[in-house]
């Protein structure tokens, strides 16, 4: 595996440990910017947000340039957002550090996952991106627990300079250490990149991935608050907990990466019908520690970990191109907008539980996308077996150069 893979990873564990420092300090920074801790679990939409609707532009922007120095251009322009947030004077400039921060996030994330498949061969691209999905990963086991311990012991300003810091690190070593590719990201005209767009199939697919990924981040947007006021943990143990939810998460992905190629649709039933129980579970035994925490451990497990299997069913009805990996993303942040901004809404009217039932419901809307394709699966082969590779969306047959990556590519 190239060393340049890993380094790509970096990249995205800065941006991911930025995204969710956030869920992490919400109490300090609601007393910190003078507002309540709704108002601070909505700059997690508003992140969400801008790099749904932002980044497929920007990343448009950039097609014409060479992948690494698309990338020199954005971690400049991430490096800003992040001092931008440490600064904050108050909460209408943290809610622009946030916007800027997502838009560059969102656009990093399709450039990484094109650059890292062209720095590998064909038959270890699968292995590649799952190694730079460990940089999200990572960014929940390590970068979310450091940053939300920085920020208890230092204030929560401290947390955003050491990922500004983290940003400038990653930057260095993307600069010495990824080799220069001369291919621009994009190939053809804007026009013809968005003909794949046409199948109704795809749309369908990329509604399950905002499914899987508003139901988890419903109740993680508020696993702070829930740990602390109604199972009753101290603010000290919380980083820990949550260092185990991140622990659970790197498993998950391990397992999933390995299983999504051959047993896409399978892997997706099981894992939504698991996070289903264990949000319910959470929900009912929210009281009791030791459930408590084995049902947020199952979330960890299935929950953001289908991301191998969501991106390996995506490619194979359209193409591995750097605006389809970026639109992906965006519904797979849309879920972390949908999951965030109605558990807000929850907690204000129902309480600190409202969002694991909300997760729950999700969930269970997320299974119901998967059943024209199950239909169309057994109907075809007597059971939902292993995928050989899936059938071929519309946008295979018009673009059969674009063969599909393997399993545990990411947004």
């Amino acid at each position: 595996m190239p060393r340049a893979v890993h380094l790509l990873a970096f990249g995205i564990f800065a941006m991911v440990t930025s995204e969710f420092v956030v869920a992490g300090l919400m109490p300090q920074m609601a007393v910190g910017l003078g507002v309540t801790v709704p108002q601070i679990g909505y700059l997690i939409t508003v992140f969400a947000l801008s790099m749904a609707l932002g980044g497929p532009l920007l990343t448009v922007a950039l097609l014409r340039l060479p992948p690494k120095a698309a990338l020199m251009i954005l971690f400049p322009v991430f490096l800003a957002g992040n001092v931008l947030a440490a600064t904050a004077s108050g909460y209408p400039a943290m809610v622009v550090a946030r916007v800027i921060t997502g838009v560059a996030s969102q656009a990093f994330f399709g450039v990484a996952i094109s650059l890292g498949s062209q720095l590998t061969r064909p038959e270890v691209r699968g292995r590649a991106v799952a190694v730079i999905l460990n940089g999200l990963m990572l960014g929940t086991l390590l970068g979310l627990p450091l940053a939300t311990l920085t920020g208890e012991r230092f204030g929560w300003r401290a947390a955003f300079w050491v990922i500004s810091a983290l940003t400038v690190a990653a930057a260095l070593c993307t600069l010495a250490g990824v080799e220069r590719t001369d291919r621009p990201e994009g190939s053809g005209t804007f026009r013809s990149e968005l003909t794949v767009f046409r199948s109704p199939r795809l749309w369908l697919t990329l509604l399950t991935s905002t499914m899987v990924i508003g139901a988890t981040f419903s109740a993680f947007s508020y696993l702070n608050p829930i740990l602390t006021e109604v199972t009753g943990f101290s603010s000290g143990t919380v980083p820990l907990l949550l260092l185990a939810y991140g622990a659970a998460t790197l498993i998950g992905n391990t397992v999933v990466g390995r299983l999504a190629d051959r047993y896409t649709l399978p892997v997706l039933l099981c894992g939504l019908s698991l996070n289903m129980a264990f949000l319910a579970g959470f929900a009912l035994l929210a009281r009791l520690e030791v459930w408590a925490v084995l049902c947020m451990l199952g979330i960890g497990l299935v929950g953001v970990t289908m991301n191998p299997a969501l991106v390996t069913r995506v490619q194979r009805g359209s193409n591995a191109r750097p605006l389809v990996n970026t639109v992906h993303s965006s519904f797979i942040t849309l879920g972390v907008v949908l999951g965030s901004a109605l558990g807000g809404v929850g907690v204000d009217r129902f309480g600190l539980r409202a969002p694991l039932w909300l997760g729950s419901a999700l969930a269970v809307a997320g299974l119901l996308t998967l059943v024209p394709e199950l239909i169309r699966r057994t109907s075809r082969t007597g059971m939902p077996g292993p995928d050989r590779g899936g059938d071929p969306g519309p946008a295979d047959s018009e673009h059969p150069a674009h063969a599909p990556l393997h399993a545990g590519q990411t947004p």
